[in-house]
C-alpha cells in the first residue's frame, strides 16, 4: 500500500526518539479534505493502530493509514527530502491528478476515492489553503 524510502524510516526513527518512551510507537499517514486542490496529508504519530487501519512495516518503522485514506494513498511513498529550500517529507502519489504549486495539497483519481474535490483553485495555483 505505502512504502517508505530508508531516508524517511531513518529521520521518522530519530523523531520519534525524542517522544517520551512509550507514548508512540507508529506513524499515521492519513489524507484529509481541504488545501487548495481538495485534499492534503497529514503525518502524525500515534499510540498505535487502530481498528479497520492498514498497518506495513519497512525498514523498521510501523505506518498505519485509515481505511478511509488508504484508496488515496495505494502505491505511494513516503520520503525525506532535505533539499536547497528546506527539509521536510514528501508523498511521491501515484494518484494525484493536480497539486497546489506549493505541494501541500492534491486532487486525486476519480477511482481512488470518488469524485475528485472541485475547488476554485484545483486548475493551478496556491490558494489560501497554502502554509509555504
Amino acid at each position: 500500500m505505502v512504502t517508505v524510502t530508508e531516508t524517511a524510516a531513518s529521520k521518522i526513527k530519530e523523531l520519534m526518539a525524542q517522544e517520551p518512551e512509550g507514548e508512540i510507537s507508529v506513524l499515521r499517514v492519513a489524507v484529509q479534505g481541504g488545501g487548495c486542490s481538495g485534499f492534503q496529508y497529514a503525518l502524525g504519530f500515534d499510540r498505535g493502530p487502530q481498528d479497520g487501519d492498514n498497518e506495513i512495516e519497512m525498514h523498521g518503522v510501523r505506518v498505519v493509514v485509515d481505511p478511509d485514506s488508504a484508496p488515496y494513498l495505494v502505491g505511494s511513498e513516503i520520503d525525506f527530502v532535505d533539499a536547497l529550500m528546506g527539509a521536510g517529507f514528501a508523498i511521491n502519489n501515484p494518484n494525484v491528478t493536480a497539486a497546489c504549486g506549493c505541494g501541500s495539497s492534491f486532487q486525486a483519481k476519480e477511482e481512488a476515492g470518488g469524485e475528485p474535490a472541485q475547488t476554485d483553485a484545483a486548475a493551478g495555483g496556491c490558494g489560501s489553503g497554502c502554509s509555504h
